[in-house]
């Protein structure tokens, strides 16, 4: 008996809006998205694939339409919308959606990878290995990059420096933290899901017994923790930056960096004007495409 071709449902958006595009495949789907920036159109490409036991009627497609109507309501710019359906003969399954995740470096000191890349990290290069299956980030969107070249430049080798990771999500920066040798190497997010993802690339990249990852709301932590970071990277949006702007500069050590991400260009230098005020020192800013990245010393 003939399989049933897999199905690639592909939907043209805009970085803004990828998360919650990402979130309504997955609602409707019951399956782990994957994301592309094309940085020549400016678009991101969100897909999810369907095997056999998943049936396409034509009426999804609506649905979906439905989905990003409402999306767009919210006040997200959701790009072209545009929604594609492709066959996938069974044997082209694997490439079609492996081939988009190629090797990522971060300058000499940091490779990141798929598990399925034959790339060897260089001399000195620390690895980490991060499947899009099993991560909400592997390291190619805009404000995860801005922190993970940042970790790279931070680190000064031979010495002991500490690292927090505000909002972990997948726990590429505090992995690729302990890979670079970051210690102690603390991480928390809101969402057990994502504490648990945080765990299992942990363990998978050799470094469950060198980091910390836990579920924390940023909002109800005690306003002053006793715990204080060289290095504190909180990829986040620009509201919770703002809102929690005290809990997150008492977590920088004298003398630290602060790594702010996860910001819309237009809303950057509200935040700016707010960790100023706060004491902070503007040290490096990185606009690309709609969003917009600093690092602050304190």
């Amino acid at each position: 008996m003939s399989r049933k071709p897999l199905r690639q449902i592909s939907i043209n958006t805009s970085a803004e809006a990828e998360e919650a595009v990402i979130e309504a495949l997955k609602r409707r789907f019951d399956s782990e998205p994957s994301a592309l920036f094309n940085h020549v159109t400016g678009e991101t490409i969100v897909s999810v694939y369907l095997g056999d036991s998943v049936e396409w009627k034509p009426s999804m497609r609506a649905t979906l339409k439905r989905d990003l109507s409402f999306i767009r309501e919210c006040g997200l710019d959701i790009g072209p919308g545009t929604i594609r359906i492709f066959r996938l003969p069974h044997e082209n399954w694997a490439e079609s959606w492996k081939k988009h995740f190629k090797p990522l470096e971060i300058g000499s000191k940091l490779l990141i990878k798929p598990s399925w890349s034959r790339k060897k990290p260089k001399s000195n290069q620390a690895l980490v290995v991060l499947d899009p299956g099993l991560s909400f980030g592997t390291g190619r969107h805009a404000t995860t990059s801005f922190c993970l070249h940042e970790l790279a430049r931070a680190r000064v080798e031979g010495k002991s420096q500490s690292l927090l990771d505000i909002g972990s999500g997948s726990g590429i920066l505090s992995i690729s933290a302990a890979k670079l040798g970051y210690k102690p190497v603390h991480a928390f997010d809101v969402d057990p899901e994502a504490v648990r993802v945080c765990r299992a690339n942990a363990e998978l990249n050799d470094v469950d017994q060198l980091m910390e990852a836990s579920e924390q709301d940023l909002a109800s932590a005690s306003r002053r923790s006793r715990k204080r970071y060289d290095v504190v990277c909180a990829n986040l949006m620009y509201d919770l930056l703002l809102a929690e702007r005290d809990r997150i500069v008492d977590r920088v050590r004298k003398g630290g960096l602060l790594a702010l991400a996860g910001i819309l260009t237009e809303r950057y230098e509200d935040v700016r004007k707010a960790y100023v005020a706060a004491g902070l020192t503007e040290v490096s800013t990185l606009i690309e495409g709609e969003w917009q990245s600093g690092s602050f010393s304190k």
